[in-house]
């Protein structure tokens, strides 16, 4: 069982940044591909960004695109999200996720079926 415990939530201006940050435990963390999703208020979770289990392929939504930037370290047992140039839109709860299957982040609502789930950070954008 893998748990997951994001980080870095807060509240920024807009063109303002944060990095947000996953630490894992409980399972192989360079066994999971790793995502990232995101939640609005009455919205459906919606992917945002994933990395391979070594950290060399990396998938964009369209949204995020240019402005964010996922990485991950092994030895750390965590994943990061850097976000920059954020917009009011980008307002949600962010969300870590953990999948054996890279290619599943690919898919039509990736967000159905993941393996395993953090609970969750806050990010708030102002304009």
């Amino acid at each position: 069982q893998v748990q997951l415990v994001e980080s870095g939530g807060g509240s920024v201006q807009a063109g303002g940044s944060l990095r947000l940050s996953c630490a894992a435990s409980g399972g192989t963390f360079s066994s999971y591909a790793m995502g990232w999703f995101r939640q609005a208020p009455g919205k459906e979770r919606e992917f945002v960004a994933a990395i391979g289990q070594s950290g060399g392929s990396v998938y964009y939504a369209d949204s995020a695109k240019g402005r964010f930037t996922i990485s991950r370290d092994n030895a750390k047992n965590t994943v990061y999200l850097q976000m920059n140039t954020l917009k009011p839109e980008d307002t949600a709860v962010y969300y870590c996720a953990a999948d054996f299957r890279y290619t599943k982040y690919a898919q039509v609502k990736p967000h159905l079926g993941i393996d395993y789930w953090g609970k969750g950070t806050l990010v708030t954008v102002s304009s």
